[in-house]
């Protein structure tokens, strides 16, 4: 797919990271199109970091990479899906996916 066909807003388009062999949704970041470009040339994930407005390659100081696979691409072409080989952990928590935590239910009677 051509990525002229993306739907960035304010430039940029969710990533939903996915480990290719045990489907773990790892994380979720942001894109921009020098990213996309960046990860589908070196075979490494990159992403734009909004809170330090500069591209980014998972692991690039941790060394917990994401060697990328395949990039996908939902119906509405407005978010990606990057399955990965995850080296490490995902989270700069230290725990293995983003998604560690559960919404507690404020209102247990």
């Amino acid at each position: 797919m051509d990525l002229s066909r993306l739907k960035f807003k304010d430039g940029l388009i969710p990533v939903i990271v996915q480990d290719v062999r045990t489907k773990e949704v790892l994380m979720l970041a942001y894109a921009n199109e020098l990213a996309i470009r960046r990860s589908i040339a070196t075979g490494y994930a990159h992403y734009w970091s909004r809170s330090r407005n500069e591209l980014w390659m998972k692991g690039e100081t941790s060394g917990n990479t994401q060697r990328l696979v395949e990039i996908r691409v939902d119906c509405d072409c407005d978010a990606l899906l990057y399955l990965v080989e995850q080296k490490g952990n995902a989270c700069h928590t230290g725990n293995r996916t983003c998604f560690f935590r559960r919404l507690e239910n404020e209102d247990s009677s």
